[in-house]
């Protein structure tokens, strides 16, 4: 699995740094949004045909390992 996010590329002169997939124009946010809008993963591969199924993994995967911070409590 650690395979998969290599498939997420930082370029900072492409779509101003943000994560990207497999250095295309397609941002893992674009993704996320798309899944977030209710798309299944059949519907985001046909929306979006230049993507791989193991793409919206290593989205998912870019996703959660960004989010996953310690807790500090007060």
């Amino acid at each position: 699995m650690s395979d998969l996010v290599e498939r997420i590329t930082v370029n900072p002169l492409q779509c101003g740094g943000r994560p990207c997939i497999r250095g295309m124009r397609i941002r893992v946010k674009d993704v996320i949004d798309l899944y977030a809008a209710g798309l299944e993963s059949r519907q985001i591969l046909e929306e979006l045909p230049d993507l791989e199924p193991e793409d919206l993994k290593a989205c998912l995967q870019y996703v959660s390992r960004r989010i996953d911070h310690p807790v500090l409590a007060a």
